[in-house]
């Protein structure tokens, strides 16, 4: 279901979507600076082109551990990122989510477009990876968590 699922996706309009991302990034990469955005706006971008069967997580959830992306300078970099870009290709989700709305068989196109407009809000501290990965890390995180409060 998932491959079908990917070729309509991309068809109707996907790629579009995944263009801009890929524009995002290609205008970032410019910058030099702005090299960690370009290089988020690639993975998302990869991901917007064949959403279904993949899901984003939090790395710090995935690897148990936290990295400069998911620590302040990611809240920094998250911001930054939202005034600069995200604001707009969230806005073109939401769009496109709408569009897809409009008939029965384009809601789950259209879900999809929402959740992806969520994470161009915030881009930095994700990572791509196949569903039943991020359920086992979701379930991982929930286990540490019981663990912890059993503690206290």
């Amino acid at each position: 279901m998932g491959a079908i699922g990917n070729f309509l996706w991309f068809i109707l309009g996907g790629v579009f979507m995944g263009l801009g991302w890929w524009l995002a990034g290609l205008l970032a990469f410019v910058s030099i600076v702005g090299i960690p955005w370009g290089r988020a706006c690639f993975v998302i971008g990869k991901f917007t082109f064949f959403p279904f069967g993949k899901e984003a997580v939090d790395r710090e959830d995935l690897s148990g551990k936290g990295d400069v992306g998911t620590g302040f300078l990611g809240v920094l970099g998250n911001i930054v990122w939202f005034v600069l870009a995200g604001w707009w290709l969230a806005v073109g989700h939401v769009m496109s989510a709408a569009a897809c709305f409009v008939t029965i068989i384009g809601i789950p196109f259209g879900i999809q477009h929402l959740k992806l407009a969520g994470i161009a809000l915030a881009p930095i501290g994700k990572t791509i990876v196949p569903k039943d990965v991020a359920a086992a890390a979701r379930g991982s995180r929930a286990q540490a968590d019981l663990s912890r409060i059993r503690r206290e």
